[in-house]
């Protein structure tokens, strides 16, 4: 093993990421009246080029957790091979944002957990939470529209809403979009499925209208 290889990974021969190559975008979630929804959409970005479009970024963890990931794809299925070895004794992350929902019943009544981990090991407990791009587009809607007592249907609609935003403002996302939920009774990760847009606003179809310089 080279330098290079022994300053990027570890003593036993394998290399971290140090510049990601598939990235998945934002991944949204919150949670509602009897759990934790999380949403985001299916594509992958090699570069900048949108290469591929059904790669899946919620999964079940054990029978009480969902986990959402942004960020390198490769570095995201290496966390879910080994969740058990995600504390580590040097910096060598794996380059994700990770989004963690879980629900159990407790002494009080169900017990919702919703937090977030970026590849520095910043971590946070939330009601609603987004990373990627989502974070400074959808957490505006969210601290404006969320409340505690939302049902899953009026849930949807709101995370909806915040997928629709990234459609129309970020260039990596695509209308192909997976909502997961989590309460007591178990996890359910629904297929993915297409939102209805409207693309004859006049900002997007002269967009360089008012634009200060030449594009």
């Amino acid at each position: 093993m080279d330098a290079t290889a022994a300053a990027a990974g570890g003593g036993d021969g394998t290399q971290r990421t140090l510049n990601p190559y598939v990235t998945g975008n934002s991944v949204i979630a919150m949670k509602y009246k009897d759990g934790v929804i999380m949403a985001c959409d299916t594509g992958a970005s090699y570069g900048s080029t949108l290469r591929y479009k059904s790669v899946e970024r919620i999964k079940e963890v054990g029978k009480h957790s969902l986990i959402g990931g942004s960020g390198e794809f490769s570095d995201f299925q290496e966390i879910l091979r080994y969740l058990d070895e995600l504390t580590r004794n040097k910096f060598d992350p794996l380059w994700n944002s990770l989004v963690l929902g879980g629900v159990k019943k407790g002494p009080k009544g169900d017990e919702k957990y919703l937090g977030m981990v970026n590849m520095i090991g910043t971590h946070f407990e939330e009601n609603h939470i987004a990373t990627g791009f989502g974070n400074h587009m959808a957490i505006p809607i969210l601290r404006g529209e969320w409340r505690e007592d939302m049902t899953f249907e009026e849930a949807v609609k709101l995370i909806e809403k915040c997928l629709l935003v990234l459609l129309y403002r970020d260039r990596s996302s695509i209308n192909k979009f997976q909502i997961a939920k989590i309460t007591t009774e178990g996890s359910t990760i629904y297929p993915p499925y297409a939102l209805k847009t409207n693309w004859g606003f006049a900002a997007f179809e002269n967009p360089s209208k008012g634009a200060v310089g030449t594009w």
